[in-house]
């Protein structure tokens, strides 16, 4: 990964550091200086487990941590008074711990905290008292200190899933605006560079699914976000189609290695085509983050369409067409219009489409009737 691709990640994923950050401060005063327990580490634990970096699902995993905490702590608690603490009763209490938690429940991270609890009661944390009780009660403070970071401190749920989108959109147009250079150029190596970074979004789309899900519940937890469920209703309209459009644009990218390798013949209005799509794609984008109804987008999606001739330019370039016609497709699907409609919306093609082909990259390449 590039210096700057770090650096993105990292401005993307900033607001929920600074939840962990703020909410694990706040954890460790609330259980040391108001419960009075005197070293409460599974508070802060549990709200950066909590809020995580950018993944969906807190509220699971909250009543995950603390079942895992309180069995953990409660199966090491009861055996170490028991057995001592050593190599042989570490294994075994790891085991009935984990066991346990498996037979309760078949979440991941019950398994794994019931598991990481009962090490530190075996080892570090040996049983007296109520410490136990107190441990328990430290995760449950973590993880509620977790939603409330999550539900008042400032990070909007749309903004979170905007910055995922802006990027996405963004890599889209830049790799139809490539294409269509190394077209003008008959450069392969470089429609080869637009291929490479197309196929580096996928990490980022899996990213923006999990920020839509990151969104929507915040939005649900926090009153102060509920009105912006519209908005985020949108990016989840658009979220499948805008990864389809990616991998047919990656699929666009491989034909147009082949067919400039190759000499094949290209429709000359293809990259004023493509260059107008990647504006349409922005244009899309900016509306979306606005907040506005996606209509210039569309309407500027729909004319690239009409580029399109009814005749056949050689199988490379009959397949670049299609793609051009999915992609279109995929981008009127992430305006808010059902699938039929948008195929229907496309200029009809007079002859037969080729046999059904497979790409590579996972895209159906049969040209779009």
């Amino acid at each position: 990964m590039h210096v700057h691709q770090r650096l993105t990640r990292l401005r993307l994923m900033a607001p929920s550091i600074g939840q962990c950050a703020a909410g694990a401060a706040l954890a460790w005063l609330v259980a040391k200086e108001v419960l009075g327990h005197p070293s409460p580490f599974f508070a802060p634990i549990a709200v950066v487990v909590c809020i995580g970096v950018g993944l969906g699902q807190r509220l699971r995993r909250v009543v995950e941590l603390v079942a895992g905490v309180s069995l953990g702590v409660g199966v090491g608690d009861l055996l170490v008074s028991w057995i001592g603490s050593g190599a042989w009763q570490i294994a075994l209490v790891v085991a009935l711990a984990m066991g346990v938690a498996v037979l309760l429940d078949s979440g991941s991270l019950i398994v794994l905290q019931a598991g990481s609890s009962a090490v530190l009661v075996a080892t570090l944390l040996p049983p007296s008292g109520l410490g136990g009780l107190d441990r328990m009660v430290d995760a449950l403070v973590g993880g509620l200190m977790g939603l409330a970071a999550v539900a008042l401190l400032p990070a909007s749920p749309s903004a979170l899933a905007t910055r995922h989108a802006t990027a996405l959109f963004g890599a889209l147009s830049d790799t139809l605006r490539q294409i269509a250079e190394a077209i003008e150029r008959s450069d392969s190596a470089l429609a080869g560079q637009a291929l490479e970074a197309a196929r580096g979004t996928q990490t980022s789309v899996e990213e923006f699914r999990q920020a839509l899900a990151t969104s929507r519940e915040i939005a649900t937890i926090s009153p102060l976000h509920r009105h912006r469920r519209p908005r985020l209703e949108a990016y989840e309209k658009a979220a499948v189609p805008l990864d389809h459009a990616l991998r047919n644009a990656r699929v666009l990218a491989r034909r147009a290695i082949v067919a400039l390798d190759g000499s094949s013949e290209l429709p000359p209005w293809l990259p004023r085509a493509l260059r107008e799509l990647a504006e349409a794609t922005l244009l899309l984008r900016d509306e979306l983050a606005t907040g506005l109804p996606p209509e210039r987008s569309g309407r500027a999606i729909l004319s690239v369409a009409a580029y399109q001739e009814a005749r056949r330019w050689g199988f490379s370039a009959d397949v670049m067409i299609a793609q051009l016609r999915s992609i279109v497709v995929d981008l009127l699907q992430a305006t808010g219009t059902e699938r039929a409609e948008a195929v229907a919306a496309l200029p009809p093609l007079d002859f037969p489409p080729e046999p059904h082909e497979m790409d590579l990259d996972g895209a159906n390449v049969t040209p779009m009737s």
